[in-house]
């Protein structure tokens, strides 16, 4: 066990409800965009209707992502303060340089990033846990991919269902399930991206010796992270959410509804096999999948490039970030 001073453990707890706060803020667009660009509900209610479902994740998704997170990337037994501190500050400068620049970047694989970089710092490549770092890895690049498939096919498919209907009457409809499939979306997000923090907490109680009877997630660190990251929601994203909701390709209430059903299915089936998918990753697929099944050309492919990029980056950048915050710790 790795000695702390109470003052410290406060500190680095209150700096993961901080990282989880921003990572609510940040990606407070996967959740709302495709509701507030069809101008579904106005930003302010958008914000408000999205903390409500990260929320009602604790309620309705188990805690498989926070073990992970935990215990599945670097070796629990040799993450030291150290590490969490290089972790989660090699995730948030990656995360404040993609809001400040208007890019959806993935802050699960920020945290996973700086995690890694500041692990492997401490204890070399053999502190990586292998399996579930690889089915990460490799999320990375599903994700997207399946939501871009699922979306494509759901754009597909309704629209043959309702092709005989009356303009009016499919558009009732469709702004109906918009607003469901936008809550479940919203729900996932909370289910999958808080847990990320939960397990940095877990993990740092675990490595200082302040848990008891082996690792777990305590509840009081199940409800803070539930409520940092709603708050984070609460306080918008409003850069992101524009690119998210007009740059990439336009949408109505019939294609937010198969963006936000295919996003969804995407992370609600990662958090069931405790994998830390991209929320971001899974609805930005979703959204120009939505736009590929009209037709090629009402994607703006130069801007869905500019994204894709910035998911190949962000787990070197926040992992050299973790990896150099963790040297500094070295020096006190």
């Amino acid at each position: 066990m790795h000695e702390l001073a109470f003052p410290l453990l406060v500190g680095l707890i209150a700096l993961a409800l901080a990282f989880d706060f921003l990572n609510g803020l940040h990606d407070a667009a996967n959740s709302i965009a495709t509701v507030v660009s069809t101008r579904l509900l106005s930003p302010v209610a958008a914000v408000v209707f999205a903390a409500a479902g990260n929320l009602a994740a604790y309620w309705l998704v188990g805690l498989h992502v926070a073990d992970t997170i935990g215990k599945g990337i670097i070796n629990k037994d040799m993450v030291t303060p150290g590490v969490v501190f290089g972790a989660l500050v090699g995730a948030m400068f990656w995360n404040v340089v993609t809001w400040i620049k208007g890019i959806p970047s993935s802050s699960s694989h920020a945290l996973i990033g700086g995690l890694l970089g500041a692990g492997v710092m401490h204890g070399g490549f053999g502190a990586i846990e292998a399996k579930k770092t690889i089915e990460t890895f490799f999320a990375i690049f599903l994700s997207p991919v399946i939501g871009f498939v699922l979306a494509m096919a759901l754009v597909l498919l309704t629209s043959w269902l309702f092709k005989g209907a009356q303009p009016r009457r499919a558009e009732g409809i469709f702004k109906g399930l918009h607003l469901v499939s936008s809550a479940a979306y919203s729900i996932s997000h909370g289910g999958n991206d808080a847990q990320k923090t939960m397990g940095i907490i877990a993990v740092l109680l675990y490595s200082t010796g302040h848990m008891q009877g082996g690792f777990h997630i305590p509840e009081w660190v199940v409800i803070s992270c539930y409520l940092a990251i709603s708050l984070g929601t609460m306080s918008g994203g409003w850069r992101i959410i524009k690119t998210m909701g007009t740059k990439i390709t336009r949408l109505n209430h019939h294609t937010g509804f198969c963006a936000s059903t295919a996003g969804s299915i995407v992370v609600f089936g990662a958090s069931a096999f405790g994998i830390p998918v991209s929320t971001t990753h899974a609805i930005t697929g979703s959204v120009i999948g939505t736009g590929a099944a009209r037709r090629a050309s009402a994607v703006r492919w130069g801007v869905a490039q500019r994204v894709v990029m910035a998911w190949f980056i962000t787990i070197p950048a926040s992992a050299a970030v973790g990896a150099g915050f963790y040297e500094l710790t070295r020096l006190f």
